[in-house]
C-alpha cells in the first residue's frame, strides 16, 4: 500500500523536509551535537548550494510539489534540504557514537 502525501499540494516537499528535519534536530539535540553539526553544515552549504543549483539548471531533476518560492536561484525547499540531509546524517552518527564517559 502506497501512502499519497500529495494531498498537501505545493507544500508536500516542504512538509517532508520539515518532518525529517525534526528527527534530525531531535537526534542532534539528544547527542548534544547541535553546535558541531551547525559548523559542519555551514562549511558544506556553499558546495551543496552550487551542486543543487547546477543540477536544477541542467534539468537533472524537477520538483513538482513545491511552494514555488525561490531564493538565490533555487527553491526554498532545496535550501532546507541542504541543511536537513547532513543534519540527519550527523544526527545518526552522533547518536550511534555517543559513548558515555567512564566514571
Amino acid at each position: 500500500m502506497r501512502v499519497d502525501i500529495t494531498v498537501l499540494g505545493r507544500y508536500t516537499y516542504l512538509a517532508t523536509i520539515v518532518f525529517w528535519g525534526a528527527i534530525a534536530g531531535g537526534l542532534l539535540h539528544r547527542a548534544g551535537a547541535l553546535g558541531r553539526a551547525a559548523k559542519t553544515i555551514l562549511v558544506l552549504y556553499p558546495v551543496a548550494y552550487v551542486w543543487d543549483w547546477y543540477t536544477l539548471e541542467v534539468g537533472v531533476f524537477d520538483i513538482v510539489e513545491r511552494t514555488g518560492i525561490e531564493v538565490a536561484g533555487i527553491p526554498i525547499e532545496e535550501h532546507c534540504f541542504i541543511v536537513v540531509v547532513p543534519s540527519l546524517v550527523l544526527g545518526f552518527h552522533e547518536t550511534l557514537h555517543d559513548v558515555p564517559e567512564s566514571a
